[in-house]
């Protein structure tokens, strides 16, 4: 009986494997069938988006002047990505490599403005041809005078490149506006990757060695100080911040950024710029390591001016406004957080100008990270250490666009900013809290008048 039974029961497994069989060979035969429809398809296909990505291409060859850098750069982008994939789909699909899409002509490397004549596709040469203020302004970020102006002011320090001056600025200036990348801007200055590389870097070294003079907090502090009386601040020097500008990779861990302070003016000019610290580090030791603290704690070249008089006889020496991440130091004025001497409205009339003044801050940042794109996307590149060089760059150029009088960007926009660093825990400065209560009674004293 036993043996009838098993008898049965692999006749059973016996049919069911049988039956699974066939649906699967069905299957599978269905599927192949449905595969080579769709091979066939592809295979139709594949030409004709080989014929559209050859015809945008052209297009982009043709009318490269008249489009707007970012359209220009999104298309270039767009044809390059879909070539790759078209050429991933060919492999899968085992057929015959696609035909090469057209090339520009090649580009001979640029060695001296005598030898422009020899780059007839390059489109920097088609661009000074071209000579219009609105394609300077749109392309650079500045107009032709000043840019004239800025290549005169770096030339000497420009020598040592293999192309001349006004192609190495304009190769910097384009990729700092657009964050294109170096075989972007290879290719519309008629130079190789490696090439302008070089240039870009060596370009940003004479920025910020030609024109630190537009950090004037030492220069210019008279001019300064009067503009702080806008909001009523006496002998303020600056409003003091700080700004995250983040990272790719795992350099500094998975949401990795560099640390930025600034000192700030009432016109949003840089003052000063300290670079490049890793967001391990707290906002208060930033501030200790960097060169305005050290002006003005050790060298006391910094905030040395005559103290200022109130009416009610207290005396306000020069300071900064600062952010609540750091100590509140006799020359570092903080925001109250309920620890204050003072009446309520002399609290809350200072902490309202306080955030006033640090709203100074942000909007420099934000025109920055908004005019110089490079800078509003996350740094990818290998050489981190060239990072804060490229930051000290673009803020350097924020100074010098002021200068010349020529718009930043829209002076009412409104900018988006990182969450804020944690308040300072620490210890509390006696002399700092004695100076912020006389101008707190100041500016209470100043909004009851009003």
């Amino acid at each position: 009986m036993a043996t009838a039974g098993r008898k049965r029961g692999r006749k059973k497994k016996k049919k069911k494997i049988k039956t699974m069989t066939k649906k699967i060979t069905k299957l599978t035969k269905k599927f192949k069938a449905t595969l080579q429809l769709r091979h066939q398809h592809c295979t139709k296909l594949i030409p004709h988006l080989i014929a559209a990505i050859s015809s945008a291409h052209s297009f982009l060859l043709r009318h490269d002047l008249h489009l707007l850098p970012h359209q220009s750069l999104s298309l270039e982008s767009l044809i390059s990505s879909s070539s790759s994939s078209i050429s991933n789909i060919v492999s899968l699909l085992s057929l015959p490599p696609p035909p090469p899409r057209a090339a520009p002509p090649p580009r001979a490397a640029v060695t001296s403005p005598s030898d422009d004549d020899s780059l007839p596709g390059c489109w920097f040469q088609r661009f000074l041809i071209a000579d219009s203020d609105t394609l300077w302004a749109e392309t650079f970020n500045l107009t032709e005078p000043s840019f004239t102006l800025l290549l005169r002011l770096l030339t000497p320090s420009l020598s040592s490149l293999s192309v001349p001056p006004n192609y190495a600025l304009a190769l910097t200036l384009y990729r700092l506006a657009h964050g294109a990348s170096f075989s972007a801007v290879s290719r519309r200055f008629g130079i190789d990757s490696p090439t302008a590389c070089r240039v870009f870097y060596t370009v940003c070294k004479a920025i910020t060695e030609n024109l630190g003079h537009l950090f004037e907090l030492k220069s210019d502090i008279n001019r300064v100080i009067v503009g702080f009386g806008w909001i009523s601040l006496p002998n303020c020097c600056g409003v003091l911040g700080i700004e995250k500008f983040e990272l790719g990779g795992d350099l500094l861990g998975e949401n990795g950024f560099l640390t930025v302070q600034a000192l700030v003016d009432s016109e949003g000019r840089f003052l000063d710029v300290s670079a490049g610290w890793p967001s391990t580090m707290r906002p208060e030791t930033v501030l200790r390591k960097s060169k305005l603290y050290l002006g003005v704690e050790e060298s006391k070249e910094y905030l040395n001016g005559s103290s200022f008089e109130l009416n009610d006889g207290n005396s306000i020496p020069q300071y900064i406004l600062g952010d609540s991440c750091f100590p509140l130091l006799p020359w570092v004025l903080t925001p109250y957080r309920g620890e204050s001497n003072v009446e309520d409205g002399a609290e809350m009339a200072f902490n309202s100008v306080h955030r006033r003044g640090m709203q100074l801050v942000g909007t420099a940042f934000g025109r920055v990270r908004e005019k110089w794109k490079l800078l509003a996307r996350k740094w990818n590149e290998q050489c981190i250490e060239a990072f804060p060089f490229v930051i000290v760059t673009c803020c350097l150029l924020h100074n010098f666009l002021i200068k010349c009088s020529e718009a930043v960007t829209d002076e009412t926009e409104e900018y988006p900013r990182f969450e804020e660093f944690p308040v300072f825990d620490g210890e509390v400065d006696e002399s700092g809290k004695k100076i912020r209560d006389a101008l707190a009674s100041h500016l209470f004293r100043v909004s009851q008048r009003e």
